[in-house]
């Protein structure tokens, strides 16, 4: 068996309260992340972000982090120091915001921010530095690196915004990517350019033949593996595009299945949030509310 990239055990984030208690955003989340994409879907507040946040080590200052196990590729996570965190972030663990507006330095170029994250994490002379952000810009999909290079973060749509932060965020070539709703600030049709994206950078790192008759080739030779973690609200995204799903409801995964198989799920949580979906086959008014239950949460 494939020993998996990132262990997660009873992993909790808890922060303090005005009564002088902790409110705990995150409750006792389990799970491994192998070569793959892993969903985690929920409402907002549910602890998805918290979750990413929290193996990262970029959780907000007074939170509490705990866990039985946090390892990536075997290094206990916990026990690291801030240092060794920090060496970890973007060169093997890299992170995926969800709006480029606000994650960007608006007052340097595009290109130089790019050779700059790769530059904290790679020995690399400026020109060869250079060639790799235009590579990793191409590799994304934008048909002109060499102009985008030279924009300021204002000057590109959010579709090619987030394209350039997943470059930068991959350039470093991590085992380990957290996409924390890195759709939800753009329309239908460039989401599905955005997921190709990333549907196609985790193929190439694993070396996962492409869908027959799509033309494109087995992967890049001597790339690292890479596991995805695509943090979600959107049920039917995650169906499509992921191969497994977590999905959370007050801090706790209440249900673990299949992608494919979401349309099974079992728990009454994970079956209100399908149900609540529209559908253009068979409208419905009013859309149907999700009964909630005191047992979800516990």
């Amino acid at each position: 068996m494939t020993k998996p990239l990132l262990e997660v055990e009873d992993l909790r984030v808890s922060y303090p309260a005005r009564d002088g208690g902790r409110i705990e955003a995150v409750r006792g989340v389990s799970f491994t992340l192998g070569r793959e994409r892993l969903g985690i879907v929920g409402e907002s507040g549910s602890g998805k972000s918290q979750t990413g946040r929290a193996i990262l080590g970029l959780s907000a200052p007074g939170a509490r982090v705990e866990a039985k196990a946090l390892r990536f590729d075997g290094i206990d996570l916990l026990s690291s120091s801030a240092a060794e965190r920090r060496a970890l972030r973007g060169q093997r663990m890299a992170l995926v915001m969800q709006d480029p507006k606000y994650s960007l330095n608006p007052v340097m170029k595009i290109g130089a921010q790019i050779v700059e994250a790769l530059r904290a994490h790679r020995k690399l002379g400026s020109g060869d530095a250079r060639e790799r952000m235009l590579k990793a810009l191409s590799e994304v999909g934008i048909e002109a690196p060499e102009r985008v290079a030279g924009l300021y973060p204002h000057e590109v749509s959010g579709g090619m915004g987030q394209r350039v932060m997943i470059a930068m965020m991959t350039i470093a070539e991590p085992e380990v990517l957290i996409a924390d709703e890195p759709t939800s600030a753009l329309d239908v049709s460039v989401q599905l350019q955005v997921l190709a994206v990333l549907d196609r950078l985790v193929r190439e790192r694993n070396r996962v033949p492409a869908p027959r008759g799509s033309g494109e080739s087995l992967g890049r030779p001597g790339a690292s593996s890479m596991g995805l973690v695509f943090i979600s609200h959107d049920l039917r995204l995650v169906a499509s595009f992921c191969d497994r799903v977590l999905v959370m409801y007050a801090g706790r995964v209440v249900e673990e299945i299949e992608a494919t198989r979401l349309h099974e799920a079992k728990h009454a949580y994970t079956r209100g949030l399908l149900d609540c979906l529209p559908r253009l086959d068979a409208p419905r008014h009013p859309l149907p509310t999700l009964q909630r239950e005191e047992a979800w949460k516990s």
